[in-house]
């Protein structure tokens, strides 16, 4: 079973990692993304359905680590909203 605990950290966890894009685009997907799939699915009660989206969002999590590795071997020039 899940907690409601272990799902915030995970809703953290994707955060954080999302931040770690250094090309603003990706970035601001990434939290746009994350936040619209967990306000989406903030109203399941079925435990099931909860470990199911659980354990989609942990592969996410690894996906997203691989990506921002990825993400950082080939960087482009800052945009000129971005603050640096």
């Amino acid at each position: 079973m899940v907690s409601k605990m272990e799902v915030i950290a995970l809703y953290k966890n994707l955060l954080r990692e999302a931040s770690k894009f250094p090309a603003y685009n990706f970035r601001m997907y990434g939290f746009r993304r994350i936040r619209d799939g967990f306000r989406m699915n903030k109203d399941i009660s079925d435990k099931k359905v909860i470990e199911e989206k659980y354990a989609e969002g942990l592969e996410a999590l690894e996906m997203l680590k691989r990506q921002v590795i990825l993400s950082s071997l080939y960087k482009a020039k800052n945009l000129v909203i971005e603050n640096k």
